[in-house]
C-alpha cells in the first residue's frame, strides 16, 4: 500500500489507491485478452511462384502524393479464382509516419519488401478488414468508411491500441486500403449522444441544413429517416402548441438579427423536450442567410423539474393540512382539558404536573392525566398516553378519559374500569391503542389501589429512596386495545405522610435502548434529586421537584412527549363520613381545578 502523502486526507488517498487498483486490475485484463487471441496459421508461401513487380515509381509518387496514409495491397488468388491472402506491396510516406507514432518499436519488424499483410499483421485478421478487402476485390467498388480497431502486442507492456476509420477502394488488380484516425469523428457524435447535444445550421436561401452527426439521434429519428431538411420541416416535427415559441425565436432571428431560444415538445409517443439555441448567420450589413442553433434534449430534466415543482405542492399541500391538524388538535386538547392541577388538598393529596413536547415537532401528543375526588370522597388518578400524534391521538385520549370519568361513577373496582376502557379502545379501531395507569385513592384507608395497562410502573419515594411499585399481581395487563375481553388485576399500595407517587410517561422509554436500563436511571435520578431537594412538603417543593427530575431526564434526542405527574400524601383534613357530595369539593372539568391534560 501507498504511503499517505503529508498533509494529504487518509480518505482521499485510500479512494485514490482503490483507483489504481481498478485500472492495473483491468490493463491486467487487456494483457490477458491480448496474450490470448488465437493467430491463425496461414499457408507457406509458394517458392515456386513468381515473385510481385516491384511498384512502378510513379504509382509510388502518386501514393507518396496522397494526403492520408495508404497502403497498397494484392490479392493472392487460388487455382479456383477463391483469395486465398492479401500481399502487402507498399505504403506512402504518411503511413511510415502514422507507423512510427503509433506502431511500438520493436514489435513489427522492418519492412523490407512485399509481405502477406496478415503475417505482419496478424490482429487485423480479427477485424472488418478482411471482408472489406474482399467485397472491394469482387464488387468492384469502395468499402468505407468503417471503424477498424485492433492492437499490436509489445514485447514488455500493455498493447498498443490502434483505432482508425478505413476505407478499401478497388485500384486495377490492386486494392488500395486508406484510413485517417477516426476518434476525433467518433467522440464527437458520442458526445453528442451522451449529453444529447446536436447543431444544425439552415440555408434559409436555398432551403437546405447542414446537420452534425448526431441531430437525427437528439431529434429521436429512426435510423435511416431524413433530417428535417429546412426550418418548416422542423417545425413539423414539433407539437402544434410549441409552434408559436418557434415563431418567436425564428421572429429574433431573423427581424431583430439577435440571439434566441425555445423549447420545443415534439410529437410522438415518447413526448421530448428540445432546448434550441439559435443565432443569425449574415454578411456585413445584407440580410440573415442561414440560421445557426445548437439543439439540446432537456426531456428528462424536464420531467425532473416537473416532478420536483409537483412534490414540492404536494409536500406544501400535506404541511398546510398538518398544520391545520395541529391547530385543531391543539385547540380541542385546550377545550377538553383543563391548565392546572388543585382541589385535592382537602383529600390528602397534592399534585404537580410537567409536561414538554417532543422534540421532534410531530405535533400534538395523546398524553393525558386524570386526578379528580369523587361523590363518594374517594380520589380518581389516572395518567395515560394514546397511540401517536395530532388529531387521532387527542381524540382517541379525549374519548379515553371521558369514559372513564363516566364510568367511574358506576363504583366499579378499577380491574373493572381497565377492562371496560380495554374493550372501548378495541371497538374504536386497530390503530387505537393507549397505555393507562388507573387508580382510587382511599383517603379514609391511605390506601391506593391501581392497574396498569401496559404502561411505565409508578415511582414511590419514601425514607429518602425512590423504588419502583411492585407490578399487579400476575404483572403489568395488555396495553388498552390490543384484544378485547382481557382480565386486569389491581395493586393495593398504602401511603404515609409524605409519600411521593411518580407517574411518568416519555421520560425514560426510548427506542432501541433498554427498558430496565431507562427504569435504573430513573430511579437514580429520582433519588439523587430527592436527596439534594428534601422539602417537599409543600406545593412549590413537589412542582421543582418534579421540573428538576424532568429536565435531569430529558434529552434533545426523544421521540415522544413527555408527561410527568407527582402525587403527595399530605395530612388528611377531611372524612368520608362528612365529605357531601359538591359540598367541599367541586366535581368539574373547568379549567384550573382538578384535572390535567397535557401534549402539543
Amino acid at each position: 500500500m501507498e504511503p499517505v502523502p503529508t498533509g494529504q486526507d487518509p480518505r482521499s488517498a485510500l479512494d485514490r489507491q482503490a483507483l489504481r487498483a481498478l485500472l492495473d486490475a483491468q490493463r491486467d485484463r487487456i494483457g490477458v485478452y491480448a496474450r490470448t487471441r488465437p493467430s491463425r496459421p496461414h499457408a507457406p508461401a509458394d517458392p515456386s511462384a513468381d515473385p510481385p513487380a516491384p511498384v512502378p515509381a510513379p504509382v509510388q509518387e502518386l501514393l507518396d502524393a496522397f494526403p492520408v496514409a495508404a497502403l497498397l495491397v494484392a490479392p493472392l488468388l487460388g487455382a479456383d479464382g477463391r483469395i486465398t491472402d492479401f500481399l502487402y506491396l507498399t505504403q506512402n510516406t504518411r503511413a511510415v509516419a502514422y507507423s512510427r507514432t503509433h506502431v511500438p518499436a520493436a514489435s513489427v519488424s522492418h519492412w523490407s519488401g512485399p509481405v502477406r499483410l496478415f503475417d505482419r499483421f496478424p490482429v487485423l485478421e480479427d477485424t472488418g478488414l478482411p471482408r472489406m478487402l474482399a467485397d472491394a476485390h469482387h464488387e468492384r467498388a469502395p468499402q468505407g468508411p468503417e471503424i477498424v480497431e485492433w492492437f499490436i502486442p509489445r514485447a514488455e507492456g500493455p498493447p498498443a491500441r490502434l483505432s482508425n476509420d478505413v476505407v478499401v477502394a478497388p485500384c486495377g488488380d490492386h486494392l488500395l486500403v486508406t484510413w485517417e484516425p477516426g476518434h476525433r469523428v467518433r467522440m464527437a457524435v458520442a458526445a453528442q449522444k451522451l449529453v444529447r447535444t446536436c447543431w444544425a445550421e439552415w440555408n434559409v436561401a436555398d432551403g437546405t441544413v447542414a446537420p452534425s452527426l448526431g441531430f437525427g439521434h437528439v431529434l429521436g429519428l429512426a435510423p435511416g429517416v431524413p433530417v428535417p431538411a429546412d426550418l418548416l420541416a422542423l417545425a413539423d416535427l414539433a407539437v402544434p402548441a410549441s409552434l408559436p415559441e418557434l415563431y418567436r425565436l425564428l421572429y429574433d432571428v431573423f427581424l431583430r438579427k439577435r440571439r434566441s431560444e425555445c423549447a420545443l415538445r415534439l410529437k410522438g409517443g415518447y413526448e421530448r423536450v428540445i432546448r434550441v439555441v439559435a443565432e443569425p448567420a449574415r454578411p456585413r450589413g445584407g440580410p440573415v442567410w442561414a440560421v445557426r442553433a445548437v439543439l439540446v434534449d432537456i426531456t428528462d430534466d424536464t420531467r425532473r423539474r416537473a416532478l420536483a415543482e409537483a412534490a414540492g405542492t404536494e409536500a406544501r399541500r400535506q404541511r398546510a393540512r398538518a398544520e391545520a391538524l395541529a391547530e385543531v388538535a391543539d385547540s380541542l386538547r385546550e377545550a377538553v382539558l383543563p391548565r392546572s392541577p388543585g382541589g385535592l388538598a382537602s383529600s390528602g393529596i397534592d399534585t404537580a404536573v410537567v409536561y414538554r413536547p417532543d422534540s421532534t415537532g410531530s405535533g400534538v401528543g395523546g398524553d393525558w392525566y386524570k386526578a379528580r375526588k369523587l361523590p363518594d370522597g374517594r380520589l380518581l388518578l389516572a395518567l395515560g398516553d394514546a397511540r401517536g400524534h395530532g388529531l387521532d391521538a387527542v381524540t382517541l385520549m379525549a374519548k379515553l378519559r371521558y369514559a372513564l370519568a363516566g364510568l367511574v361513577y358506576t363504583d366499579a373496582p378499577v380491574e373493572q374500569l381497565t377492562h371496560w376502557l380495554n374493550d372501548m379502545a378495541c371497538d374504536d379501531g386497530v390503530e387505537s391503542t393507549a397505555t393507562a395507569v388507573i387508580a382510587r385513592y382511599h383517603p379514609e384507608r391511605g390506601l391506593l389501589r391501581w392497574t396498569c395497562a401496559g404502561h411505565p410502573l409508578p415511582v414511590l419515594l419514601r425514607d429518602g429512596r425512590a423504588t419502583l411499585l411492585p407490578a399487579p399481581p400476575g404483572g403489568p395487563g395488555l396495553t388498552l386495545g390490543v384484544l378485547p375481553d382481557q382480565p386486569y388485576s389491581a395493586s393495593e399500595t398504602p401511603l404515609a405522610e409524605d409519600d411521593v407517587l411518580l407517574y411518568s410517561d416519555g421520560l425514560i422509554e426510548r427506542r432501541a435502548t433498554d427498558p430496565d436500563e431507562d427504569t435504573t436511571r430513573l430511579l437514580d435520578a429520582a433519588g439523587d434529586l430527592l436527596r439534594t431537594r428534601p422539602a417537599l412538603r409543600d406545593h412549590a417543593g413537589l412542582q421543582a421537584y418534579a421540573d428538576a427530575l424532568v429536565a435531569r431526564l430529558d434529552g434533545p434526542h426523544r421521540s415522544d412527549d413527555v408527561t410527568l405527574l407527582a402525587l403527595r400524601h399530605t395530612t388528611h383534613r377531611s372524612s368520608p363520613d362528612t365529605d357531601e357530595p359538591g359540598t367541599d369539593e367541586p366535581e368539574t372539568d373547568e379549567p384550573g381545578t382538578d384535572e390535567q391534560g397535557t401534549g402539543r
